[in-house]
C-alpha cells in the first residue's frame, strides 16, 4: 500500500510560480510511475503530467506544455510539479498520483493510489 500526501499549493497570482510536492509513505516509489491531475471547480477531473519509474520520460498535457515541469526523487520517495507563468485557468485542486501500469499511463483509472489533493489558486 503506498499513501501519497501533496503540498505547496496556495494562492499566486497569474504570471507566478509555484512548485507542488508530492511525499509518498508505505512503500517506495521507485517501482511506480507518477503523475498529477487536477480538478477544476465544476469540471472533470484531467491529466497534467506523468513520468516514468526511472524519470527518463515524461509527458503533459497540452495546456500545461512548456509551464510546468514534473520531476521526481526516489532517494527522497518524491515527486515534484514545478508550475510557472501560472494563469487563472490552472486554478484547481491538484493531486499526486501512483501507478503500478508500465510505461507512462494517462488516464484516470491507471492510478493505483490517490493524494488528498491540494488546492491551487490563481486569481483573474
Amino acid at each position: 500500500q503506498v499513501q501519497v500526501v501533496e503540498s505547496g499549493g496556495g494562492l499566486v497570482q497569474a504570471g507566478g510560480s509555484l512548485r507542488l510536492s508530492c511525499a509518498a509513505s508505505g512503500r517506495t516509489l521507485r517501482t511506480y510511475a507518477m503523475g498529477w491531475f487536477r480538478q477544476a471547480p465544476g469540471k472533470e477531473r484531467e491529466f497534467v503530467a506523468a513520468i516514468s519509474v526511472s524519470g527518463s520520460s515524461t509527458y503533459y498535457a497540452d495546456s500545461v506544455k512548456g509551464r510546468f515541469t514534473i520531476s521526481r526523487d526516489n532517494a527522497k520517495n518524491t515527486e515534484y510539479l514545478q508550475m510557472n507563468t501560472l494563469k487563472p485557468e490552472d486554478t484547481a485542486v491538484y493531486y499526486c498520483v501512483a501507478s503500478k501500469t508500465p510505461g507512462l499511463p494517462l488516464l484516470i483509472y491507471q492510478y493505483d493510489y490517490w493524494g488528498q489533493g491540494t488546492q491551487v489558486t490563481v486569481p483573474s
